[in-house]
């Protein structure tokens, strides 16, 4: 990779790993248009736990408050707090069987830019429709195990490329009742233990398979995938407060729109 790849690789990660616009969708869209080589599992690795560092800084609180909580009722003392960590739990779950089971056959039959585009524009319009007809009478913290559950399944369902983890949970938040900024913060709540399953597994891979690295090239993308993703949490939710989920859901119509045009007359 050369470092204009790894610039923009990296701060691509950052923005849109958290955003409702896919992220896998903007990496594999910079290989099929422009020719590039597949980054490799070590640069994955490397932008995931620049992310990770980021939303777990922003997140610090909350992250300290979930873990005395379910530190507490291991114990047998219960709290809003610690019903919440087992929450963020039991919505992993459906997403790290839906990857044991199908990553293979997604990443062999899905991960093309024909998907990605339809599954923009499919979920973008899903997101409009959500944002438009919520009802945001629920706050985080009153959630039931009902649509924290069904939240999970909608997680599982975004290991389709185009569809956007972010996007799909925030969508299925606002359906369920939860208010806009709820709907974003357990997002990205949830967002921590995926990004843990995603990095271990693509751990465990270089592990089987030692090889020589660029160690530059990945402190970069540690670096720079930190720094935007931190960037990225800040003034999304402070977007999401004040103008809702549309300027997302503009971007990924246009999107979706724009690739399908390309693909047809100009790939």
């Amino acid at each position: 990779m050369s470092m204009l790849e790894v610039i923009i690789l990296s701060i691509i990660q950052g923005i849109t790993e958290f955003l409702p616009i896919s992220s896998s969708a903007h990496l594999i869209l910079p290989s099929a248009i422009f020719g590039w080589e597949d980054q490799g599992i070590a640069f994955d690795v490397a932008v995931h736990v620049g992310t990770l560092l980021a939303v777990m800084l922003y997140f610090r609180q909350d992250i300290g408050q979930l873990t005395v909580g379910w530190v507490n009722s291991c114990r047998g003392k219960q709290s809003t707090y610690g019903t919440l960590a087992w929450m963020v739990i039991a919505a992993t779950i459906p997403a790290g069987l839906a990857g044991l089971i199908f990553a293979s056959a997604i990443e062999t039959y899905l991960r093309s830019p024909w998907v990605i585009a339809i599954t923009t524009l499919i979920f973008g319009s899903l997101l409009w429709y959500a944002d438009a007809t919520a009802k945001q009478h629920t706050v985080m913290e009153k959630m039931g195990w009902r649509q924290v559950l069904i939240i999970g399944v909608a997680q599982a369902i975004s290991l389709i490329p185009g569809t956007s983890r972010s996007g799909i949970t925030m969508t299925a938040g606002l359906m369920l009742g939860l208010d806009r900024a709820s709907a974003a913060r357990f997002s990205f709540l949830l967002s921590i233990p995926i990004i843990v399953l995603i990095g271990g597994y693509q751990a465990s891979k270089l592990l089987k398979e030692p090889q020589a690295y660029d160690l530059p090239a990945l402190a970069a993308g540690l670096g720079l995938s930190f720094i935007s993703a931190l960037i990225c949490i800040h003034f999304s939710l402070k977007i999401i407060s004040r103008m809702g989920m549309l300027p997302f859901v503009i971007y990924r119509l246009l999107l979706g729109a724009g690739l399908l045009v390309f693909l047809t007359f100009f790939h």
